[in-house]
């Protein structure tokens, strides 16, 4: 159900409530209208307990939002056509005196490669609209059971951003269903020749879609991470998004690249709601459908809300890992300078640190990554990347991780297993024959070089490589990356600029916490146009540190958005 059906259902409901108001012989007191702008979890519970709203309009309050804007960013694949009837639902349940817990009533929204059973599941992509999954994700079951009313599926770059690679890679939140996402805080499509696509010219970040949440369309979000996917459009829609320890949140029912990486987390526009968040939808006990749910305990109660404590950078260890992600490097081996921040960014990230310094901390400068500064050329991390594209395929990837490429194969291909005959699609085989058949019709308007090179995988021949790589990653990224120097340094976290803790702490399924600061320029080669006035971009700080780390990331975070308190919302007209 999308933007026509959307505004009718909200006139309608509107005219059903006017008639209802017109047959009462005495008028009840007009409320004032509850405003869901920029509305924190917390303060929506509040009104709800105080009976200044309900959340039947809490709903079609949000509703309202999506049909006035969403013409605007794109935010949404699918609205749900039951959410009135859940709101109702729980309306009772709080008349009556139960209160599942903070999400009661809360209107909440999920990627759509997240399982739901009254809305599909499609992942963006043309092979499976429509479907409408035989099982509900064990999150959405945790969410449902906390009282959340899942609203609407998100955009997303269509199946995670494992679809195409180079040498024409998909450009993030588009997908053959969605189209393109637009950001909101600039939300107008690139103008430059070779860009004017639809794609948008303000990044929005991938593959999760952030924009739905900035926008107010709903409280908060769950996104899915296997590299980047929840902190960078938390980056670029100015929200705090938590990209958890790989396990701590059940990934059955969630569309897969590799369980080797991936994640779910939750997204939203302060740490309080996002941790509120992370508690409902971690499972209370292991999930039998997912072995990794073994990894971390959940905090008490699964209520993390304890560890929002305002002075937790008192005193608190924060290494800056200078090397690479502040400063260009020339990596063991290199040819030249990589990586290194902006003039702007460079000038942000220092007032961050004086931030972290007045408010008790104690900065560990440098606090270099060994793996990143490293002289052993094999050992290098910079000198490992993650096998992607037409150049790296089958016989050509011995320098690259195959863990992505050879997990796709894999766990795709479980996944459509335990759909049964809810989608013709059985295999990736069948995937990407149908994405050929269909291309007329855009099912794969940049190519599919991704899919293709996973689909060449062979999951018992190619696993000695495969399981080569994956002990590689993790000792780059964890054992002689992350871990070392967390340990080494004694840190309670490193804080690295904007989302780029995400390729290294993804390898062995580290934790970050990303918090909105300020913003930087848009400012992209090829330039944009004379005339085009470009908008600035949203730019924040990720803590991260070793796997189950959450509780003290989270307070970390917290201590960090008081003192700061940078989010704006977008200016949407």
């Amino acid at each position: 159900m999308k933007l026509r059906p959307l505004a009718l259902l909200v006139a309608s409901v509107a005219v059903a409530h006017s008639g209802v108001a017109q047959r009462r012989q005495t008028p009840a007191p007009a409320r004032p209208v509850f405003d869901v702008v920029e509305a924190t979890i917390p303060q929506l519970q509040a009104a709800l307990a105080e009976g200044r709203v309900t959340s039947r309009e809490l709903v079609l309050l949000y509703l309202a939002r999506i049909a006035t804007y969403d013409k605007t960013v794109n935010a949404t694949i699918t609205v749900s056509r039951t959410a009135l009837a859940e709101a109702d639902s729980l309306d009772r349940e709080r008349a009556q005196g139960k209160v599942r817990g903070p999400l009661h009533g809360i209107p909440v929204a999920l990627k759509d490669n997240i399982h739901t059973t009254n809305m599909p599941t499609t992942g963006g992509a043309q092979a499976f609209r429509g479907l409408v999954p035989p099982y509900e994700a064990t999150l959405t079951t945790n969410l449902r059971a906390a009282g959340a009313i899942i609203i609407a599926k998100t955009v997303m770059t269509e199946l995670a951003n494992w679809v195409a690679g180079s040498p024409t890679p998909m450009p993030s939140n588009y997908s053959a269903i969605g189209g393109y996402g637009l950001n909101p805080y600039d939300p107008r499509p690139d103008p430059r020749p070779g860009f004017n696509d639809g794609r948008p010219a303000l990044f929005t970040g991938g593959s999760s879609s952030g924009i739905g949440t900035a926008a107010s369309f709903w409280a908060a979000n769950v996104g899915t991470e296997t590299s980047g996917s929840i902190l960078s459009p938390s980056n670029q829609n100015m929200l705090v998004g938590i990209k958890p320890t790989v396990g701590r949140i059940s990934r059955h029912g969630v569309i897969p690249i590799t369980a080797d990486q991936d994640t779910p987390g939750p997204m939203a526009r302060t740490v309080e709601d996002a941790a509120i968040m992370l508690g409902a939808m971690e499972g209370a006990q292991p999930d039998p459908n997912d072995p990794a749910t073994k990894a971390c305990t959940p905090p008490p109660n699964r209520d993390y809300r304890p560890f929002l404590q305002g002075d937790a950078l008192k005193g608190a260890r924060i290494g800056i890992p200078r090397a690479f992600f502040y400063d260009a490097l020339t990596a063991a081996g290199g040819r030249g300078p990589r990586g290194g921040l902006g003039a702007e960014q460079a000038a942000m990230m220092k007032e961050v640190i004086e931030v972290l310094q007045k408010a008790g901390a104690v900065v560990v400068d440098p606090a270099d990554i060994p793996s990143i500064v490293t002289p052993d050329t094999a050992r290098n991390f910079l000198n490992w990347g993650t096998c992607g594209g037409v150049e790296q395929r089958k016989g050509r990837n011995a320098g690259c991780s195959t863990v992505l490429a050879y997990g796709m194969k894999r766990d795709f291909n479980a996944w459509l297993a335990s759909l049964g005959g809810a989608t013709p699609i059985k295999t990736l085989t069948d995937l990407r024959y149908f994405n050929i058949a269909n291309a007329p019709r855009g099912a794969i308007k940049y190519g599919q070089s991704l899919l293709d090179i996973s689909d060449e995988q062979d999951t018992i021949a190619d696993r000695p490589k495969y399981e080569a790589d994956r002990a590689k990653d993790i000792d780059l990224g964890g054992t002689h990356g992350i871990a070392q120097v967390v340990a080494e340094q004694k840190l309670d976290a490193l804080l690295f600029p904007g989302p780029s803790s995400a390729s290294i702490a993804a390898k062995p399924g580290y934790p970050t916490v990303l918090v909105p600061y300020g913003v930087v320029p848009n400012a992209p080669q090829p330039a944009f146009p004379r005339g085009f006035d470009a908008k600035p971009s949203p730019y924040g700080v990720g803590f991260t540190s070793v796997a189950c780390s959450e509780p003290r990331l989270i307070a970390l975070a917290y201590a960090f958005e008081q003192a700061t308190r940078k989010r704006v919302p977008p200016p949407l007209k």
